[in-house]
């Protein structure tokens, strides 16, 4: 595993859609896992395989300690609502803004193991998934900010 650089600003990596993952190799394996450390290690709730340079369809959140979400090829099937509440990005550091949302959201997409799995979120994970979904279509939160905040 390795702590991979994320890419900030006007990076043109953020703004390619991402592909579509066509088989689950070790290398895309690999690629998850250091993710996961490149997440963990900026200290983030979720992160997007573009944000590191990788124009494939891959995000990975974590709400916990314990709770790892790894996701290829997450789709949005449904989404319920709208609130407005202040996000940040890892790709726009010590940036925070008021970002419409969905309060609920399902998302379908592929477990490491290539097993379709549907996830439920509410409330800050329904706003992660949607976050993380975005970068794939290379659209960034500072697109949607309604207005800049400090925190």
């Amino acid at each position: 595993m390795a702590v991979r650089y994320i890419r900030k600003d006007n990076d043109p990596a953020l703004r390619q859609k991402a592909r579509e993952i066509k088989e689950i190799t070790p290398a895309i394996l690999r690629l998850l896992d250091d993710m996961v450390e490149t997440m963990d290690a900026a200290q983030g709730l979720g992160l997007a395989a573009p944000q590191v340079g990788i124009p494939k369809r891959m995000v990975v959140v974590r709400m916990g300690k314990n709770d790892l979400l790894e996701l290829i090829n997450p789709a949005l099937i449904s989404r319920e609502g709208k609130e407005v509440d202040v996000e940040g990005c890892l790709s726009f550091p010590g940036m925070y803004g008021e970002v419409p949302r969905s309060p609920e959201v399902v998302v379908e997409g592929l477990n490491r193991e290539g097993k379709t799995v549907r996830v439920k979120g509410t409330g800050l994970l329904a706003r992660a998934l949607q976050h993380e979904i975005d970068h794939l279509e290379g659209v960034l939160f500072v697109d949607k900010v309604l207005k800049f905040v400090d925190k």
